[in-house]
């Protein structure tokens, strides 16, 4: 697991402290032992696009009596810890892939629903087409099992690396067959391959990121997902709080004809596809 500042963990800790009051008394699911709506909501995600879709369903959500809290994340690990602490009541930032790389995490937790895919590309600052990498350059890679695995059969679909037979989405650098070009692999965490970029000749990054950085990902990268991608963005929950009537609500809120809406109009590079 990634080393944590002290310093984060304890701006984390104040949101938290923050976001902790809930709706107590009145009725309560009979479920899940949670309190019915009216509540509060708190979800932890990161920024582009699922804080800012959340923040979109603000108002629809009070409208229901239900005071959904936003927690802002900067990496990959701490929103399902929180999630499993009880420091939240969602997240939303993972695909399932991700959610099952940690027995921890899919032990714990849960697919509550889908919304979204965020297409997974190849960046440089060096070249303009694959075809101009050469022998011995170096691509980074995200270092989690999932999305490492995610970047491995990219490259696999563009010819540029084989995987032995098997390899599946957890696949390693060391499940690479063939690799004629002799690429070189740096595994770094996710959010810091855009900044790394200077430093070698390519980057696999999420779109979340690459958004972040600037990037248009149609545009800017070399190679890219297709629409059909396996990876959908999830609203994750405690196991057995997949009913909880916030998480329906919510629900309902995310996949709606405004979200959609929202984003044809606000990702019209195709960054942002959703799946309802």
């Amino acid at each position: 697991m990634k080393k944590v500042t002290a310093k984060l963990f304890v701006a984390a800790a104040l949101v938290f402290a923050l976001a902790l009051p809930v709706f107590a008394g009145g009725k309560k699911d009979v479920r899940t032992g949670a309190p019915e709506v009216p509540g509060t909501l708190v979800v932890g995600a990161t920024a582009n696009p699922h804080a800012i879709l959340l923040n979109l369903i603000k108002p629809d959500l009070a409208a229901q009596g239900i005071d959904l809290r936003v927690i802002e994340f900067a990496d990959y690990v701490i929103p399902n810890s929180a999630l499993i602490s009880g420091d939240l009541d969602a997240n939303f930032f993972q695909h399932i892939p991700y959610l099952e790389s940690n027995p921890e995490w899919s032990g714990a937790l849960a697919n509550a629903f889908g919304v979204h895919v965020e297409p997974f590309g190849l960046y440089s600052n060096k070249i303009r087409d694959i075809a101009e990498l050469r022998d011995g350059s170096t691509i980074a890679i995200p270092n989690d099992p999932s999305n490492g695995g995610r970047a491995l059969l990219l490259l696999q679909a563009n010819g540029l690396i084989t995987l032995n037979s098997g390899a599946g989405i957890t696949a390693t650098p060391l499940d690479i067959a063939q690799n004629p070009r002799n690429l070189r692999f740096r595994e770094l965490e996710a959010a810091q391959l855009p900044r790394a970029l200077p430093d070698v000749d390519a980057a696999t990054i999420n779109g979340n990121y690459a958004l972040e950085a600037g990037f248009n990902p149609i545009r800017d990268s070399l190679i890219i997902e297709g629409a059909q991608s396996p990876y959908v963005n999830i609203v994750v929950v405690r196991k057995g709080f997949e009913q909880d009537l916030r998480i329906q609500a919510l629900e309902r809120a995310l996949r709606s004809q405004k979200v959609k809406d929202y984003v044809a109009a606000n990702y019209t590079d195709g960054s942002v596809i959703t799946i309802f």
